[in-house]
This record gives C-alpha cells, sequence and structure tokens, in this order.
C-alpha cells in the first residue's frame, strides 16, 4: 500500500480521480493500491518562542537573541484531527510507501517534510513533480515519480528560509517593539518591501513643482515642437521672432524597428497585468490561478519561468489550436503561431511559465466565476501575443529651423500590427481601451521643403512627481531589488520568490505599515516612523535579495545551509547588539488620542479608552462606561458617535422603548446629566411640558 500525501484537500481528491480512487473515509481516500490524504496547508510549523523556554513567554530585551539550537515542531489545535488522520495513515502497517504530492515548489517540500519530521516516520519517499492538474499529466507524472532524497537541496533552502524568517522576524519584531513600546512587525522580506514604498513616498513629498514652455510650429497640420523653456517669456521671445517668418525643413530621418512579442507569463508578470488591466491584488491574482489551476485549467502558477521545456511543442500547438476556437475575440483574424521562441529548457527551473490547460476546450467558461474567467482569459491571450509576430513600424523624424532656432516634428507609422493587434482585440474583448500611441503618422515632408503664415503657440507644462506605487509597479521593483541591471534578460534576485511576493504585500497592509488607495499602495505614518528607526541591514533591498539568491543556490546544491544560516544568526546578534535605547524616539508611535467631547463638568477633552470614554483631567472623575447596563440590557453598541452626540447635546435618541426609571433615559432618549439632581430636573421639566401641551 502507497499512501499519497497532497497540500491541499481539492488537489487530494483531483489525484484520487485520475488514480480511480473513490472510497471516501474520514480525512483520507482509499483503494486496494493507494491511501491518499492532504496536509490542509502548513500542518507542522515552526514552534513559537514560548516553546523554548518560560524566558521567552514575555517579551524582554534581556532574553534576546532567540536562537534555538534544536528546532521544535507545533500543530495548530484547529489542525490537529487531520495531523493525527495522518500519522495513522504513515503508520499503518500495510503503508510501504510514502508519495509526496505536496505543491511541486520550495513550500510544498517543507510542508510534507515537517508533517514527515514531526510524525517521526522514516519510511521511504518518492516524489511526485507535476505542472498540470489534468489527469493525464497526473498519471504521467505517477509513472515517472522521483526519488524523495534528489529534493533533499530543495528541502534545505526551504528549511533555511522558513528559520530565517523566524530568527529575524521574532528577534527584530521584539527588539523594536519593546524599544518604542508599540507592536513594529519586522521581517527579511517585508522591511526592504515598507522600504521601497518609504523611498517613493518621500520623494513624491519632497517633489517641487515646476513649470516649463515649450514652443509648437504648426506645419501642414502636424506640430514641430521646440526645445523645454524654463521661463515663459523665453518661450513668447522666440514666437515672437518666429511670428511671419519661414520655416525649412532641415532633415528627415526614418527607423525601422521592431517590437519583439512579450514573453509568457510566470507568477510575478500574471501578477502585474491583473493589477493594471483589472485591478486584482497580488493575492487575489494568485488565489484564482492557484484555483484555476486545481479545476486542472492553468497549469502550476508558482512559477518563476518565461519559457516552455523543448519537449512541449506539440503541446503548445494544442492549446494554441484550441484557444483560436474558444476566444470569440481571434475568429476575426488569421493566425499562425512561431512556437520555437517559447522553448528553451535551459530557462525552465522547476516548473515552466503559466498557460491554459486542453481542460479549457471542454469547460463550460460560463459557470466560472468571472474573476477566474478574466484571469484564464488573460494567460491565453499571453499565450497568442507571445507566440505572434513582432510588431514592426517606423519612426520618422523631421527636423525644421525658423529664426536659428529648431523644432522637431515626430511620427511613426505601423508597417506589422503582429502581436498588438491581439492585445487589441483582447482589451477590446474585456470593453478596455488598448494604450494610444504617442506619435502619430507624419505628412510626407521633404528635405528643404519651406513654410510661411504657420500657426505658433506657447504651451505650459508642469513638471510631476514621482507616481505612487501599484501593486503591478511594487512588484516589479521587488523582482528587480539588488540588481543594478534592468535589461528584460538580466538576472533577477530580488525580494522573495514568485510566490511569497503577494504575502508579503498583505503583510505589511495588515499591520497597518501600508494602505491602498485605488490601486496605489501608499505607506501610513507608522510605516514612515518604522522605516526611519530601522537599521539599513533591515531595510537593505540588496542584501535581502542576496539572502534569497544563496536560498536559491542552496537549493541547487551550490550553496551549504549551515553557512547561511550562521550568517543569518550573526547578523542578529549584531542587530541587538547595536540596538541603543538611549537613542530611541519613543513618541514617534504614541497613539494620537481622537477627542470624542468636551467634559461637560470641566470643559476639557474627553478620550475613548478600552472600557470607558473618560475626560483628560485626571482631577476630574467624570466617564461614561462602554458596558453601561443599559447599553448591554438592550444589545446596543455604546459607540462614540452616541459618545460624541451626548456630550455635544446632553442627550441623543436611541432605538427602543426606555423607562427613566433606570436613571439612564426619559422619553425615548439617552440623557447626560453630570448630577442625579440635574437628572431628576429634567425629567420634572420633560413632565411639565407635557401638561402645559
Amino acid at each position: 500500500m502507497k499512501l499519497i500525501i497532497c497540500e491541499k484537500p481539492s488537489v487530494g481528491i483531483a489525484i484520487a480521480s485520475a488514480l480511480g480512487i473513490e472510497t471516501k473515509k474520514d480525512g483520507y481516500m482509499e483503494s486496494e493500491d493507494f491511501l491518499v490524504s492532504w496536509c490542509i496547508g502548513h500542518l507542522a510549523e515552526l514552534s513559537a518562542p514560548s516553546c523554548y523556554g518560560k524566558c521567552y513567554e514575555k517579551w524582554s530585551l534581556e532574553a534576546l537573541p532567540i536562537l534555538p539550537e534544536t528546532w521544535q515542531l507545533t500543530v495548530s489545535k484547529d489542525k490537529e484531527k487531520q495531523f493525527s488522520i495522518l500519522k495513522a495513515l504513515l503508520f499503518r502497517k500495510d503503508v510501504t510507501e510514502v508519495i509526496n504530492s505536496c505543491d511541486a515548489g520550495r513550500e510544498g517540500e517543507l510542508i510534507f517534510r515537517f508533517v514527515m519530521e514531526k510524525t517521526g516516520c522514516k519510511k521511504p519517499v518518492k516524489r511526485l513533480w507535476i505542472s498540470s492538474m489534468e489527469e493525464s499529466a497526473i498519471r504521467k507524472g505517477f509513472e515517472n515519480l522521483k526519488d524523495g532524497a534528489d529534493y533533499d537541496s530543495l528541502y534545505q533552502s526551504a528549511l533555511c528560509r522558513a528559520k530565517a524568517d523566524w530568527i529575524v522576524g521574532i528577534n527584530a519584531t521584539r527588539l523594536f517593539s519593546l524599544l518604542y513600546n508599540h507592536t513594529l512587525n519586522v521581517g527579511r522580506v517585508q522591511s526592504p518591501t515598507l522600504k521601497i514604498l518609504a523611498d517613493r513616498s518621500d520623494a513624491i513629498t519632497n517633489f517641487k513643482k515646476e513649470k516649463y514652455y515649450h514652443v509648437h510650429l504648426v506645419l501642414d497640420g502636424t506640430e514641430a515642437v521646440s526645445d523645454r523653456f524654463s521661463s515663459k517669456e523665453a518661450a513668447e521671445k522666440i514666437a515672437t521672432s518666429c511670428k511671419g517668418k519661414t520655416a525649412v525643413c532641415t532633415s528627415i530621418t526614418s527607423e525601422k524597428k521592431e517590437a519583439l512579442p512579450p514573453k509568457l507569463f510566470d507568477l510575478t508578470a500574471l501578477q502585474k497585468e491583473a493589477n493594471r488591466i483589472f485591478g486584482y491584488t497580488a493575492k487575489q491574482t494568485l488565489d484564482l490561478a492557484q484555483s484555476l489551476y486545481e479545476k486542472k485549467l492553468l497549469t502550476y502558477p508558482r512559477t518563476d519561468s518565461n519559457y516552455l521545456t523543448d519537449d512541449m511543442k506539440e503541446t503548445a500547438d494544442k492549446v494554441i489550436l484550441m484557444l483560436l476556437s474558444k476566444l470569440s475575440f481571434m475568429q476575426s483574424i488569421e493566425f499562425t503561431p512561431e512556437i520555437t521562441r517559447l522553448l528553451n529548457s535551459k530557462k525552465v527551473s522547476d516548473h515552466h511559465a503559466v498557460i491554459p490547460t486542453m481542460e479549457f476546450q471542454k469547460t463550460e467558461l460560463s459557470l466560472l466565476p468571472e474573476s477566474e474567467r478574466n484571469i484564464l482569459f488573460l494567460a491565453g491571450a499571453r499565450l497568442l501575443m507571445a507566440s505572434a509576430a513582432s510588431h514592426i513600424y517606423e519612426t520618422v523624424t523631421a527636423v525644421f529651423n525658423c529664426e536659428d532656432h529648431t523644432f522637431t516634428a515626430k511620427g511613426k507609422t505601423v508597417l506589422s500590427s503582429g502581436w498588438k493587434e491581439i492585445e487589441a482585440l483582447f482589451l477590446m474583448s474585456l470593453k478596455e481601451k488598448p494604450d494610444k500611441e504617442n506619435e502619430k503618422e507624419l505628412p510626407a515632408f521633404c528635405d528643404g521643403e519651406s513654410f510661411d503664415s504657420f500657426p505658433i503657440k506657447v504651451t505650459e507644462h508642469d513638471t510631476l512627481p514621482p507616481k505612487a506605487y501599484t501593486e503591478s509597479t511594487l512588484l516589479s521593483s521587488m523582482e528587480r531589488a539588488g540588481n543594478k541591471e534592468t535589461t528584460e534578460d538580466a538576472e533577477r534576485k530580488g525580494l522573495g520568490t514568485p510566490a511569497t511576493r503577494a504575502a508579503i504585500i498583505e503583510k505589511i497592509i495588515k499591520a497597518g505599515f501600508v494602505t491602498r488607495k485605488g490601486k496605489q499602495l501608499i505607506p501610513t505614518k507608522d510605516g514612515m516612523n518604522l522605516i526611519s528607526v530601522l537599521p539599513e541591514t533591515l531595510t537593505s533591498p540588496l542584501l535581502t535579495a542576496e539572502w534569497e539568491n544563496e536560498l536559491s543556490r542552496i537549493a541547487k546544491g551550490e550553496a551549504d545551509a549551515d553557512s547561511f544560516m550562521k550568517k543569518i544568526e550573526a547578523l542578529t546578534k549584531e542587530l541587538i547588539k547595536n540596538a541603543d535605547a538611549e537613542k530611541v524616539k519613543a513618541e514617534l508611535f504614541k497613539q494620537e488620542k481622537t477627542v470624542i467631547g468636551l467634559c461637560p463638568r470641566c470643559q476639557n477633552p474627553v478620550y475613548e479608552g478600552k472600557k470607558n470614554y473618560y475626560c483628560s483631567n485626571r482631577d476630574c472623575n467624570f466617564s461614561m462606561w462602554k458596558n453601561d447596563r443599559f447599553f448591554e440590557d438592550r444589545k446596543i453598541t455604546f459607540t462614540p458617535k452616541i459618545a460624541s452626540a451626548l456630550l455635544k447635546d446632553k442627550k441623543v435618541k436611541v432605538k427602543g422603548i426606555y423607562s427613566h426609571k433606570t436613571g439612564k433615559t426619559y422619553d425615548g432618549n439617552v440623557v447626560l446629566c453630570d448630577t442625579k439632581d440635574k437628572y431628576v430636573n429634567y425629567c420634572i421639566e420633560i413632565e411639565r411640558k407635557k401638561k402645559e401641551e
């Protein structure tokens, strides 16, 4: 009997279906030859600091650094049942072999190995390594199982990543939180990512707008533009000198250019494009792609490759032919794909690029959520664009002289639309407008041609600040961080991996260091302050990118895991050693209190506390308790809005019928009186007015 362990129940069910395993049990499936079970993500994880000693239960500077000598694993309470099921299956006497079918990547390897280590199981292990959840791919994968030991280096890389994040994250978070008396989440990758956003925010804040001017000669319907002028007077002086004069074409140059088709999607490229077109966050795109993968409609998404392997020509041919019939926007054009440029086994590491599968053909797409359809169509359109012909165009530059001043007109002529035609059709199918070309086709100017009596105008412009990051542009910066090369083919080290970048962005947002404003990512005050107090060691994209590059080398067996961990531990010790509590600016993270209203007794500000609304004057005992029986009996939350209204008007309408016998309400109003006598007088006054009416 062989036990197959998957990462998620949905994957387990798909594998069971492909292998004809039908009998369902509690937490697993069974046949004559196989057992299939799953992990529900990370079943076992590195233990919390408190597991290494009571001295680590409470946060203290004296207890730092925390550097476990023997690492421990913990199973969270909500996953104990499934862990027990897996453990029982692993130690069944009839189970002779275990097949690791967790996601074929670094984290999938870690999830499986942690389960094996935590249970203490030593049975032989085989590895399923596939990039598609189609039944044919699953069956082929089981026909070509690898030895589990072949992935020991990948596991060491994953283990180093987990330990490094634990050590840096736990120690740095405790250190700076204690120093500044404020919870400050610090991470090996998240802090440099936050630094990228903070630097851009500083650049925008410190930007000083400047005006500049251009002079335009309108020649035969085309505008020839001068160089930039910093003063309006200088521009108008040139315009005046050219008025009524002759402009002569002094040169015409043309250049034929080629825009190569875009590459296939890796995960980061897919996330960037989905953010640009649909506004999806990186995490949303990853979740949607993962769902499509589990539905067998998309190949494995957590990839850093833009190519297919050399043996996938036939697969690519079939998928492209299928897409031409399934995607309505392609049915109006003739298309001959160029497959060979998509194939390069040398540039494929663990997984090839993301493309649709043949399951697309027999799927009723209307049954898919719109968001999943968008990602599927996006991947399909990219495959077609990548295999299309180049976009060929000609640029023309015409230079004119008038009164010894130079003016330039630029134009562009499309010779062959190529892949850009597919892009335009795809965007129009989404009711999106393709990007407008800045340069139009120029008239047929001749060298030496002259122009008289032409309109002249001066235009005013403002220099523009850098743009705030979107998830698309931030992913690009994370991908290229630590590498001065910016060419498309340059080796990239980057912050994190394609699979982890989305989680990093979500983490700094959840921690309150970054906020979303539309598509933009804006660092908060706490985020800016955090970056200002962290040492460069923790915020340098270069250093963290080098760590990630080292992890990649460990995965390939080219670097030593122990040496890497020693560097991480040394860095952590140095970080704590250099922390100077005397230089701490604790007020940076002091919470700004919102004034709820003014105290009815002494007119000082009233603030919100955890349990009450209290007067800021320590000599005044005025307070309103949130757990007041009146509100609790009626299941009403005593909100700051109600408190503010009470302080302003001394009463506020609330839903329900109330009795003044509680001493808190009268005639449907909550009444605020600073003494009982004033409340009684208020009630008497209400009764008197009623009798008069």
